[in-house]
């Protein structure tokens, strides 16, 4: 018995020494950057006061003016639901997002297809017109959809059951592209927690967005600890990820899931960043 724990032993430290000394040793490997330098916009729209008829073009201004501040980059990024706007729908109102970016912008808004609304990524070219589009497909039970429909309906309360999610459900996880830029799968919100959703094969793309409204959690654990797995998400994959977030924390996380840069919580403002 006590050769058996002795032996034991030992091997679980040489296992202990070993993935250690491998950890060490990857993580002081030095990270690559490409030469494309990304713009993540902060507008910190408080929860309370983002869908506020008052509030609404103050928060839409600061989007503006924080994209338009420095050199252009390569790209602008906004959080998820950044504006209460339908970016296809008013070809005007792309064509002022580009005028302060100067670049292709990325964004979160709703998007309305045949009465049916979804939560939805842009990417706004150039050009002001849309390149591509990705919908949510990974939705919050009781938040966007109301699970279950034909429980609720059994009571009676088929309206409720039809009316209370606010938005559909996508077709899937895909990868899209932006001007200039390597390849990217976009996730919205929690979408980021979910490993088994991440491309592989033909389809891997080069680096992982998620665009988020953390707003919803407040400031006390909610947020970091939805941010505490998007490292996850880089590691498993090997991919870089780029987070933009609407009161924080925005950020830029190496494929080794280190931390580039970030914003703090609850501050507006920008990170310009060389994409990893």
């Amino acid at each position: 018995g006590f050769l058996l724990w002795r032996n034991s032993t030992i091997v679980a430290l040489v296992l202990a020494v070993a993935v250690t000394g491998f950890g060490i040793i990857r993580l002081d490997q030095q990270v690559e950057l490409t030469d494309k330098t990304i713009r993540i916009v902060q507008p910190n729209a408080e929860q309370h006061l983002k869908w506020d008829p008052e509030f609404i073009p103050i928060f839409y201004r600061r989007l503006l003016d924080f994209s338009a501040k420095g050199p252009a980059p390569d790209a602008v990024i906004w959080p998820e639901v950044a504006i209460p706007y339908l970016p296809d729908e008013q070809p005007t109102l792309r064509s002022e997002i580009i005028s302060y970016a100067r670049a292709p912008v990325v964004l979160g808004a709703r998007r309305r297809a045949d009465g049916i609304v979804y939560n939805s990524l842009f990417v706004i070219d150039q050009n002001a017109e849309i390149a591509a589009t990705y919908d949510k497909h990974h939705l919050v039970p009781f938040g966007e959809y109301l699970p279950f429909p034909a429980f609720w309906e059994r009571f009676g309360l088929s309206a409720l059951a039809q009316n209370a999610g606010r938005f559909a459900s996508g077709q899937g996880p895909r990868r899209l592209s932006a001007t200039g830029l390597p390849s990217f799968q976009p996730l919205i919100c929690y979408e980021a927690i979910f490993p088994d959703e991440i491309l592989r094969g033909d389809d891997r793309p080069d680096w992982l967005l998620q665009i988020t409204n953390d707003a919803w959690f407040g400031s006390f654990s909610g947020p970091f600890q939805h941010l505490a797995q998007a490292p996850f998400r880089a590691v498993e994959h090997g991919l870089p990820m780029v987070r933009a977030a609407n009161t924080g924390v925005s950020a830029v996380i190496d494929p080794f899931g280190q931390v580039m840069a970030e914003l703090p919580l609850d501050q507006p403002g920008v990170i310009d960043a060389l994409l990893p």
